[in-house]
């Protein structure tokens, strides 16, 4: 009889110490034989076409390869779809071809362990249901050494490259073994729902960060589980989850575990380890389940901040609803205040007719030390104005509230930039573009926006816009050629552009991109009209 082994060989390839994953085929007992035996020709010429009738379905089946229920290789998959899509039950598959993470999946008894770091996966004769204990008692007596059967490592963060921030990831050992040795690792708490654990370690705590690297790739991870799936957080920050508890609660029906303060054994019938990622601020639908896209995601965000939002109007309209009645007179009202009233609501029209343009603003480093003159131009335009200074503290469904009713956005590049993803799609964004920020303003916010279906346009400021020209030469390379610069390396662009250069517009030149966004967003509504 021929028996047939799956088993995944992890092969390091060059620096970049990424890896993949190879199928190894095995035929085992197969028809060993001897030259000196020729009589018995016709029994190894059985045991032959015995070993290929059991290979046919490998040999000739598709060429690229998934798990099906019971562990068989199944039918064809599109080259987009990634590895490890589909397991059987008892198996640890991880996916480590990717530049930017690695994944791995488990299917059938899975249960946490935090204070080794660990999650166990105990190999059941029962497919279906978690290990019945009560007849896997009999293992006591072997003594329960701790066989692996399978042992993976993973840092849970979607900055696998990076190898100075993932140094500071909590590491997680995937561990397999027979069911046996769970007889002593009695679940706390069952789920029937599978798990996803990741990190909100590294560079948490910068919002671009915390959408890039996390939100956004738990939504690219778990949106196909349409809510039934829980989120089990390594570094759980419990200001993390207030900030997006409305975002999280789109994306899950339970509540988020911390991982190192819960010290119960959750139970799970599958989990997830690890992120999957795209690119920067953004959602490749063509690997994506249902082909969703970054328009999807902003939706879901949408979904996520509607309910605040409207308390919040709720809450503004009780409260001068509730100022008007202390401030009413005893006397019949006279004709000035009915006038006035009309006064109101005429500017309130009158300002309804103007597109809206938020300015997010800047203190400190990259800051436009103009901004007021500034703005005055884009009110003479005919804009109204909105000046932000959001903080780290600020409720994002506030924000998302003033730009979602906005035509168009300005700021000059940095991490505040990531709150394009709050704008409505055909909204015009201006980035102000600091010397030597160029590659970075256009990867990780130009094309982003692009994506998003904004009006996209690039602002780069001239070396005399600069406060770095008064600082240096005129023809030093700084200013006349920061491309050959940053070249140098992440701390001198961090410390000569990002840290210590902030902007004054050249307010003639400027105008005209302000000109043009007025005139973009009245040809496409009804302001102007």
């Amino acid at each position: 009889m021929a028996h047939h082994h799956l088993r995944y060989h992890q092969l390091r390839k060059g620096e970049d110490d990424e890896e993949a994953q190879s199928l190894v085929d095995e035929c085992g007992n197969a028809a060993y034989y001897k030259r000196t035996r020729p009589k018995l020709l016709s029994l190894i010429f059985l045991s032959l076409l015995s070993c290929c009738f059991v290979l046919a379905p490998c040999l000739f089946s598709f060429p690229l390869y998934s798990f099906g229920e019971h562990g068989n290789l199944v039918a064809e998959m599109d080259a987009k779809t990634p590895l490890c899509s589909s397991i059987s039950n008892g198996t640890i598959c991880c996916d480590r071809t990717a530049f930017r993470t690695d994944i791995c999946f488990m299917k059938g008894d899975v249960r946490t362990h935090s204070s080794s770091s660990s999650i166990f996966l105990y190999r059941s004769r029962n497919t279906n249901t978690f290990t019945d204990h009560a007849s896997s008692i009999s293992g006591e007596g072997k003594g329960f050494e701790e066989e692996q059967l399978q042992h993976e490592k993973i840092k849970p963060y979607t900055r696998k490259w990076e190898t100075s921030v993932m140094d500071t990831i909590d590491e997680l050992n995937l561990i397999s073994k027979k069911e046996d040795y769970g007889t002593h690792h009695q679940c706390d708490v069952r789920h029937d729902v599978p798990a996803v654990l990741f990190s909100t370690g590294g560079y948490t705590g910068n919002i671009y960060h915390e959408f890039n690297d996390g939100i956004l790739p738990l939504y690219i991870t778990s949106q196909h589980l349409n809510r039934k799936v829980v989120f089990v957080i390594l570094e759980y920050h419990e200001w993390w989850i207030t900030k997006y508890g409305d975002v999280i609660s789109r994306l899950s029906n339970y509540p988020p575990i911390d991982f190192s303060g819960d010290n119960r054994t959750h139970c799970f019938p599958e989990s997830i380890v690890g992120l999957r990622i795209h690119d920067e601020l953004t959602v490749d639908s063509s690997l994506m389940e249902g082909n969703g896209s970054i328009r999807d995601f902003r939706n879901l965000l949408e979904q996520a901040y509607f309910p605040r939002i409207r308390s919040l109007i709720q809450a503004k309209e009780q409260k001068e609803l509730s100022k008007m009645n202390e401030e009413q007179r005893p006397l019949p009202p006279s004709l000035e205040p009915v006038l006035e009233t009309g006064k109101v609501e005429q500017q309130q029209i009158h300002l309804l007719k103007k597109p809206k343009i938020v300015v997010l603003s800047r203190t400190g480093s990259r800051a436009i030390t103009n901004e007021d003159l500034m703005v005055q131009i884009a009110e003479e335009i005919g804009f109204q104005v909105k000046v932000l200074r959001p903080n780290k503290f600020t409720e994002l469904a506030k924000i998302y509230r003033v730009l979602n009713s906005s035509d168009a956005m300005v700021g000059v590049h940095g991490a505040a930039m990531t709150h394009i993803l709050f704008l409505r799609p055909s909204s015009v964004f201006i980035q102000v573009i600091p010397l030597g920020t160029e590659w970075p303003a256009e990867t990780y916010y130009g094309e982003p926006a692009k994506k998003l279906g904004l009006k996209y346009k690039g602002y780069k400021i001239l070396p005399r816009e600069s406060s770095l020209y008064n600082e240096y030469a005129k023809d030093d390379p700084v200013l006349r050629d920061p491309e050959s610069m940053v070249k140098k390396g992440w701390e001198f662009t961090k410390r000569t552009y990002l840290d210590r250069q902030t902007v004054t517009l050249d307010l003639r030149r400027f105008r005209k991109h302000l000109v043009s966004a007025y005139e973009k967003i009245s040809r496409h509504s009804h302001f102007g009209s």
